[in-house]
C-alpha cells in the first residue's frame, strides 16, 4: 500500500490545501465572487481567475478541480448571517433591527444571486452552496429571533403569521428591484417591517 493510499483522500486533500495560505485562499474567493457579480457566472473561467490573482491555472484545478466546486467553496466561505447577534430584548425591536440589517447589504447579495442566472437551476452543487451560504444562515437567525419572542410570551407559538415572516422580509428584498427598479435599503426595510410585518404579528 502506498503512503498516499494509507493516508486516504482526506489527508491528501489536506496536504494540497496546506500549500495555500488562508489569506491567499480568501484572495481567490474574493476574486471569483467579484467577477461573478461583474460578468455573470457563465462568463467566469478558472483561467480568468488565475490571471487576475496571478497564479497558475493548475493551482486552482489542483485545489478545487472544477469551477462549480471552486465557486461553491467561495460561497461557503462567505457565510456571515446579517441577523446573527440581533437581540434588542423585544420581538418588535429585533424585527426592526433585522429589517435594517437586511437592507444594509442586500444590494450586493441581490447582484450576486442575479449573476448566477440559469446556471443555478442546472447545477445542484452550486444551488446547494447558494442556499447554504446565503439563505440557511439567515433563516436560522430569523427563526431564533422569532423563537425568543415566543419564549418571552410576546407572541403565541401557533400565531398564523409566524411561518410567513421570512417570506415577507426576503420576498420584498427580491421584489423591490423588479417592481420599482431600486434595492430595498435599510430605511425601506424598516418602513416595510413597521407597515406590514409587525401588524401581521399583532405587534407595535
Amino acid at each position: 500500500m502506498t503512503s498516499q493510499a494509507a493516508d486516504g483522500p482526506e489527508t491528501v486533500a489536506a496536504s494540497r490545501r496546506s500549500k495555500i495560505t488562508p489569506e491567499r485562499e480568501k484572495e481567490f474567493f474574493d476574486a471569483v465572487l467579484d467577477q461573478i457579480r461583474e460578468c455573470g457566472y457563465d462568463a467566469v473561467t478558472m483561467e480568468g481567475i488565475a490571471t487576475s490573482t496571478r497564479c497558475s491555472k493548475s493551482t486552482l484545478y489542483r485545489q478545487w478541480k472544477t469551477k462549480p466546486q471552486f465557486v461553491a467553496a467561495a460561497l461557503r466561505s462567505s457565510r456571515c448571517p446579517r441577523f446573527a447577534g440581533i437581540d434588542t430584548g423585544t420581538l418588535a425591536g429585533d424585527l426592526r433591527a433585522a429589517g435594517r440589517a437586511a437592507g444594509d447589504s442586500y444590494g450586493d447579495t441581490t447582484i450576486l444571486l442575479q449573476a448566477f442566472g440559469h446556471a443555478v437551476t442546472q447545477d445542484r452543487e452550486l444551488q446547494q452552496a447558494l442556499r447554504e451560504a446565503l439563505v440557511e444562515p439567515e433563516l436560522a437567525a430569523l427563526r431564533a429571533i422569532l423563537q425568543r419572542g415566543v419564549e418571552r410570551g410576546e407572541i403565541a407559538a401557533d400565531h398564523p403569521a409566524l411561518p410567513y415572516v421570512a417570506a415577507q422580509i426576503f420576498g420584498v428584498l427580491r421584489a423591490r428591484p423588479v417592481l420599482e427598479g431600486e434595492f430595498a435599503d435599510p430605511d425601506y426595510l424598516l418602513r416595510f417591517v413597521e407597515a406590514a410585518v409587525l401588524p401581521a404579528l399583532g405587534l407595535t
